[in-house]
């Protein structure tokens, strides 16, 4: 046990959430290889600054990955990306067995909404 005071601290160690700068949240990225994170940390910046130019107030964006159906070395993930801009809420959700065809296709679809409703 790692902390006797609170025997409850390593329990969901997968779902902890982990901030890069002061608008993004990833969670439940612990269980990626680092060469991955740093890859995903990429990919993630790269369209949350894109996602920053075309917003009109742009809050947090929280990214969230579940490995699901995992039988030995074979699992999908699934990416759940939700951005705020000026109180709107932007989500989408892929599932693939690439992390990072996953994490693209999520943040592109955030992109094409924030994109499309700030035309207006």
């Amino acid at each position: 046990m790692e902390n006797a005071e609170n025997p409850n601290a390593a329990v969901d160690k997968v779902n902890e959430s982990v901030s890069l700068g002061g608008n993004i949240e990833l969670i439940g990225f612990k269980q990626v290889s680092l060469a991955d994170v740093v890859v995903v940390k990429k990919l993630v910046g790269h369209y949350t600054r894109k996602i920053q130019e075309h917003s009109q107030n742009f809050e947090k964006i929280q990214i969230i990955l579940k490995e699901i159906h995992k039988v030995e070395d074979n699992s999908k993930n699934e990416i759940h990306v939700k951005a705020l801009d000026n109180g709107k809420a932007f989500s989408s959700e892929v599932v693939d067995k690439n992390l990072f065809i996953a994490l693209d296709s999520a943040l592109k679809k955030v992109l094409g909404e924030v994109t499309h409703h700030n035309k207006r």
